[in-house]
């Protein structure tokens, strides 16, 4: 054993070792319950920053302390390889996608690897391996023979001088980013899935994620989006057409002052046939990039068609407007403007000098003011004949049931939720599996894999699949005349709904999925940034769910748990490659070691909030480091020599110790069960700190006087062993290494977590921690067989206690009897 730390000796020695031994390879154990731990696998764009290292940390710390209790552990690795950073790259450094990106694999394999992350290569995969997406496309084309898969018109950002889509990220002030063209909005068929099928099922089973943060979850169901309402017919004047309109709030019908439609709605259309200036109107909203979340901030504009529609209870003439704000996404690309009692119509009703028609008044008969704000409460109806005086909800049930009498409307539930755009007009993708034929239409492929070219020469202005007819050129599977596959490739979002599955049968070459799928699946925790929330999350969950309904899974979530980490700032700004602002690990690791990277990563912040990069973080994770190798080979012949002798708790004459020595023993189980604790409630930065004072500890043992000589290495021995253990997931090398040069048995990785010997903690009097919120605040004695009422009783009366929850209300009092009182409490 060197007296001197040396971290790049231990961690290259440590690395080859797990290699050698394929200590983290998994195999299915039904003696043994399992543990999937996976994060969010990365895209390959060259090279790790520190967010990424913070990211899989946290996976490989969950994943080696899971080790520790038992579990079965699979944690695997792979590349989301698809998508546009490859073209972008590509077109920059005038190399094929294919060759960028495994280049990059390559790389950051080996940054993985010199961070000591402890995944199952043997499971690596990569998205744009023909072997992996061949299974895509057939599970395509089972969900198109069920009908979940169809073809239509869609609107797309278009380049007319690069002649190609663009993604929204791609259009800078309306404009391509590399053209610089005005971007136009053209409709192309798009291939969709139907997600809607299951937004029930979606919305629902959220209910069941119990160990999902409620932001996440939150997040979702608004994304979803579930409406309850009532759909309106409004006959068109001097037409037999009728318009049909969702609305939440049928109890303000009778304040409908005009109806406003999207300018992509066929009517709009229709109408501007003949009104010169209605066209040019849509013509510029052509151009404009419209999502739901610049709607707030949107310029609200509009033009008045010549058509009026007929309201389907009072037979008043309402306008017919076109808006720029009003979404064909959403609903039937109708709105009927309720400019009283909605902030959007208002405000357009203002700009227009429509009228404003108040037909709901405050409960409370107050007055409701009108001039500035829309009035958006519930309340009761007013100037709305028949129903006046009804409360809203009561008021807008009667209003549907006249309205389903008189065939004029009905109940409805409606999703902001729209079908799932699965086809990218782009070169770098997966081939979606359709020949396009002149005579049978859209006819499935029946030779799977259909291989994406990969030496192509790719120069960003047209995808080369459109430009290559080795590929596109075949012949119809069905009637055999000659025929065109499709050039459409697969939204990425597709590769990384199911990754998580087929990590459990990699190397399967004859189905997509078998049991061992079942055996590992749900993945029982999962990890990523909180930017994922809603698309990856939610296409997850749908694809695990036709792939339970297709009888290839037999849960219904794919993710038990999920931790969604906080970002790493660096001068204040998310660390991005984008920005400029990244710190490369490489040179943090030679200079301090993967072990400092990784504790540093770890102690600086709660895992779900942000971290803040400092340079003197990682000085101090080092030298704490540093000092833990010192102790440990200031005292290593002891500690071999306690190995040997196997000197136990209940071979020591515990009456003749110290008292400050009993007392730092228990002050060791105290860390540890502390340690327990937030390892369960994935707070590993707490662990550090208890790791640190566990330390300071083993330091500061007394040697006491007329006492059993047994004592002080007995201390020193369990309490390192208890200190590397709890050390272990994140600072893998270095524990490894000195728990071999110390003598414990066998290897720390496959080492069980501690357990306190209760022999010398024997007293009339126990001592428990008292945390406030799931934070120590204090330690308490009360007798070994005293009520839980004693224990919070004299748990409340300790200065320390009383200080700290001075001017909160206490919720609940959490007793875990002869170890904790855990009191929670919130603000006033």
């Amino acid at each position: 054993m060197h007296d001197q730390y040396s971290p790049q000796e231990i961690e290259k020695n440590a690395q080859r070792f797990w290699e050698e031994r394929n200590c983290f390879q998994a195999t299915e154990d039904a003696s043994k319950e399992k543990f999937y731990c996976l994060s969010m696998f990365p895209y390959p764009s060259g090279y790790l920053h520190m967010g990424h290292v913070r990211n899989y940390t946290l996976s490989d710390v969950i994943a080696r302390y899971q080790r520790m209790l038992g579990k079965n552990v699979m944690q695997p690795m792979g590349w989301d390889a698809f998508g546009l950073p490859a073209e972008n790259a590509a077109i920059q450094h005038k190399i094929p996608p294919a060759e960028w990106t495994y280049k990059n694999t390559h790389y950051m394999r080996n940054q993985f690897q010199q961070l000591g992350f402890g995944f199952d290569w043997s499971r690596e995969l990569i998205t744009c391996d023909p072997n992996y997406y061949r299974w895509e496309q057939w599970f395509f084309l089972k969900l198109y023979e069920k009908g979940l898969v169809y073809k239509k018109n869609a609107e797309v950002n278009w380049d007319p001088v690069d002649q190609t889509v663009l993604a929204n990220e791609q259009v800078v002030n309306g404009r391509g980013w590399r053209s610089g063209a005005l971007v136009e909005r053209r409709e192309i068929p798009q291939w969709f899935l139907k997600i809607t099928e299951y937004a029930d099922q979606l919305l629902n089973d959220l209910d069941k994620l119990d160990q999902w943060p409620e932001q996440v979850k939150t997040m979702q169901r608004n994304w979803i989006g579930r409406s309850e309402g009532a759909e309106v017919l409004f006959s068109i004047a001097d037409s037999d057409e009728a318009l049909s309109i969702f609305t939440t709030r049928p109890d303000t019908l009778f304040g409908v002052t005009y109806i406003a439609l999207a300018p992509q709605h066929p009517l709009a259309r229709k109408a501007a046939e003949h009104n010169p200036a209605l066209q040019q109107f849509l013509d510029a909203c052509r151009n404009i990039k419209v999502a739901e979340a610049d709607l707030a901030t949107l310029e609200k504009k509009g033009i008045q068609t010549n058509l009026m529609a007929r309201h389907p209870i009072t037979n008043d003439m309402i306008p017919i407007w076109v808006a720029n704000f009003v979404l064909m996404e959403y609903g039937t690309g109708a709105i009927m403007a309720v400019p009283a009692h909605d902030q959007r119509d208002f405000e357009f009703a203002k700009q227009y000098n429509l009228p404003i028609k108040q037909v709901i008044t405050p409960s409370d008969d107050t007055t409701a003011d009108l001039t500035q704000n829309a009035f958006l409460q519930h309340g009761k109806l007013m100037h709305s004949a028949q129903f006046n005086d009804l409360d809203s909800k009561a008021g807008g049930k009667a209003i549907i049931d006249y309205l389903i009498a008189e065939q004029k409307g009905k109940s409805k539930i409606n999703f902001r939720l729209r079908d799932w755009s699965i086809s990218r007009q782009r070169y770098w993708g997966a081939p979606i599996p359709i020949v396009n034929c002149a005579n049978c239409g859209a006819v499935a492929e029946k030779n799977l894999p259909v291989v994406l070219p990969e030496d192509v020469n790719f120069t960003g202005v047209t995808s080369p699949l459109k430009t290559t007819p080795s590929f596109y050129q075949t012949t119809c599977p069905n009637c055999g005349e000659p025929a065109e596959r499709e050039t459409d490739t697969f939204d990425t979002f597709f590769e990384s709904s199911w990754y998580y599955a087929r990590f459990a049968c990699k190397k399967l070459d004859t189905a997509m999925l078998d049991s061992r799928a079942n055996y590992w699946a749900p993945v029982d925790q999962y990890i990523g940034g909180i930017e994922h929330a809603v698309m990856h999350l939610l296409y997850a969950r749908f694809v695990h769910k036709l792939m339970r309904d297709e009888g290839l899974l037999n849960s219904d979530e794919p993710f038990t748990r999920l931790l969604t980490q906080g970002m790493v700032l660096n001068q204040g700004i998310k660390m991005s490659k984008s920005k400029g602002n990244t710190v490369d690990p490489g040179p943090l690791i030679e200079m301090y070691g993967a072990d400092t990277v990784r504790l540093f990563t770890i102690f600086a912040a709660p895992p779900e909030q942000n971290l803040e990069w400092s340079d003197t973080g990682i000085e101090g994770a080092h030298r704490f480091l540093k000092r833990l190798w010192t102790l440990a080979f200031e005292h290593r012949e002891l500690i071999k020599k306690e190995n040997v002798l196997k000197n136990t708790a209940a071979s020591i004459n515990w009456e003749k110790s110290d008292s400050k020595q009993r007392d730092i023993l228990r002050q060791v189980y105290d860390i540890l069960e502390q340690a327990k604790y937030d390892y369960e409630r994935q707070q590993f930065n707490t662990v550090v700190s208890g790791c640190m004072k566990l330390f300071n500890l083993l330091t500061k043992i007394p040697e006491a006087t007329d006492a059993d000589s047994n004592i002080k290495p007995y201390i020193l021995h369990k309490g390192l062993s208890i200190l590397l253990r709890l050390l272990a997931p994140i600072a893998p090398h270095m524990t490894h290494q000195l728990w071999n040069d110390l003598g414990y048995d066998g290897l720390i990785i496959n080492a069980p977590w501690p357990k306190a010997s209760a022999t010398p903690l024997k007293t009339d009097l126990m001592e428990l921690v008292v945390q406030i919120n799931g934070k120590l605040r204090s330690r308490i004695q009360a007798p070994t067989d005293a009520e839980r009422d004693v224990i919070e009783k004299l748990a409340l009366n300790d200065a320390k206690v009383q200080h700290a929850v001075m001017d909160k209300i206490i919720k609940k009092i959490i007793t875990v009897p002869g170890k904790l009182v855990n009191i929670v409490t919130e603000e006033k």
